[in-house]
């Protein structure tokens, strides 16, 4: 099992810059870099959406078109820890932001909430007009 602690959030105002930390502590099972972590976020009144998800084959990374181009995740393997770089951050990016994990189960993107297994907190991003 993977425990995920997200950090980072905080008020910025719009066309700002944030970015948030997933560390990962396993406490059973298999290490970190066996699974795959997506970050979603839920803003008020609204479903929860997926801001990216990453392919277990190749490792790269999708976006929907409301955060391509502005929003990239990276990994630090030695620190078990996933990062969100936000850029040019909108007002309609405000939300409570998660991140989840899944083990990996084969090649591909999974990109649906459902599927995965572990969840961190969440975090709060507030953008200002």
């Amino acid at each position: 099992d993977v425990q995920l602690q997200a950090s980072g959030g905080g008020l910025v105002q719009a066309g700002g810059s944030v970015r948030l930390s997933c560390v990962g502590s396993v406490t059973s099972g298999y290490p970190f870099d066996d699974h795959v972590i997506a970050w979603f976020r839920q803003a008020p009144g609204k479903e929860r959406e997926g801001v990216s998800c990453t392919s277990a084959s190749d490792y790269t990374t999708q976006y929907p078109d409301s955060v391509k181009g502005r929003f990239t995740v990276s990994t630090d393997y030695s620190k078990d820890t996933v990062y969100l770089q936000m850029n040019s951050l909108k007002p309609e990016d405000t939300a409570v932001y998660y991140c989840a994990g899944l083990k990996v189960r084969g090649p591909g993107f999974v990109c649906g909430a459902d599927e995965y297994e572990y969840w961190g907190q969440g975090t709060v991003v507030t953008v200002s007009s």
